[in-house]
């Protein structure tokens, strides 16, 4: 068996490499477009779902981004404490 080198042209060749050896790295994409296919046909079933999933999404979303903000409030305090000019 010839022996592999790493492609100059592609940066992610090694974490796709990785991805590939995971036996379940796979099933995490099957999932998420077997639930967004029964969500549409939800949606065309009942409209008013929609309605709501993207309530949740809004939610979600606002949820994540007041923890981002609030981790780099924490994360640019600690960078203020290191590097302090000395008087």
């Amino acid at each position: 068996m010839a022996k592999q080198t790493r492609l100059p042209s592609c940066p992610m060749a090694e974490a796709c490499r990785g991805m590939m050896e995971k036996p379940f790295s796979g099933v995490a994409p099957i999932v998420a477009g077997i639930l967004f296919i029964a969500l549409g046909v939800l949606i065309v079933i009942e409209p008013r779902i929609l309605v709501w999933a993207l309530a949740v999404v809004f939610i979600l979303f606002g949820i994540v981004l007041l923890m981002m903000g609030g981790f780099m409030r924490k994360m640019g305090a600690r960078f203020q404490a290191l590097h302090k000019p000395s008087a």
